[in-house]
């Protein structure tokens, strides 16, 4: 009877994920399909991967994309790093409520994120118009009265929902850590900053590396927030996709998702590893 039930959800978890990753894998093979079809197969190419980087529109996207996953990754980073210390440092009454609060953008609807902020950034963009005008009779010097969304929302609108997730891997690390750790280190002779970056960040840099990578990934997949956020002037590489899939869909849509995919899987392998293994050291620790 055991065996029986093992082999059902054997059975059935197999067809979870055949269910899921099925549309993924075809799309996968049919990225390097000679032909243009995408139901007949017509041999192995790499023409379309060829295509693609010859591309200049979806070249600069890639750019745009990398360069504000970047950037929104080391921003969200550090300060997420100092936030979750801050919090790590009150006491649980006060604590509590804010890591509610901080939760509530990972859970928050990302339409909801994404008009929100557009919503914000057209409010400030006019007051500032105004200011900038009333400024600009003062005759100091020159304020620009007209700001659009572009590349700088882009990056705010980033850095803003990859705050949350850095807080969110650094703080285990710091509950884990040995609060005595900081005291000895000063009374040692250290200053607090140099038991900051002698002791306090040494003990949760797994937590910021596996926050980085989380917070670059979830940069780099972004779509939605990302549409609503980067005006006309700035374009990542999800929302050139989204163009080229409303005129019809060429393969080297296949081709650009398939290393999208793959780049993503990477990274999040790289999360599991790290984490398996800093577990594993944990173990050998206390045995």
């Amino acid at each position: 009877m055991k065996r029986r039930n093992s082999i059902g959800s054997r059975l059935f978890m197999a067809l979870v994920f055949l269910f899921l990753y099925a549309p993924i894998f075809v799309l996968i093979v049919f990225s390097f399909n000679a032909g243009t079809s995408s139901s007949v197969w017509k041999g192995f190419s790499l023409e379309w991967y060829g295509k693609l980087l010859s591309n200049r529109l979806i070249i600069q996207s890639l750019s745009t994309t990398l360069l504000v996953s970047f950037l929104a990754t080391v921003i969200a980073t550090i300060a997420g790093t100092f936030a979750a210390i801050g919090f790590f440092a009150m006491r649980r009454r006060v604590r509590e409520p804010l890591m509610t609060v901080n939760n509530i953008p990972m859970m928050n609807a990302d339409i909801v994120t994404g008009v929100s902020m557009c919503l914000f950034f057209v409010a400030f963009f006019n007051g500032w118009g105004a200011f900038a005008s009333w400024f600009n009779t003062l005759g100091l010097f020159q304020l620009p009265t007209r700001l659009t969304m572009g590349f700088g929302t882009l990056l705010i609108a980033h850095v803003t929902f990859n705050i949350p997730y850095v807080i969110l891997s650094v703080g285990p690390k710091l509950r884990q850590m040995d609060k005595n750790l900081v005291d000895a280190a000063q009374d040692l002779g250290c200053t607090w900053m140099q038991a900051f970056w002698k002791v306090i960040i040494p003990e949760i840099k797994p937590g910021i590396v596996s926050g980085a990578l989380t917070a670059f990934t979830m940069s780099i997949d972004d779509f939605i927030i990302s549409y609503f956020t980067a005006g006309s002037s700035a374009s990542t590489l999800a929302m050139t996709i989204y163009g080229m899939t409303k005129k019809r869909v060429s393969p080297q849509i296949n081709a650009i998702s398939t290393l999208l995919f793959v780049t993503v899987l990477t990274l999040l392998a790289i999360v599991n590893i790290r984490e398996a293994r800093q577990e594993k050291a944990a173990l050998r620790r206390r045995t």
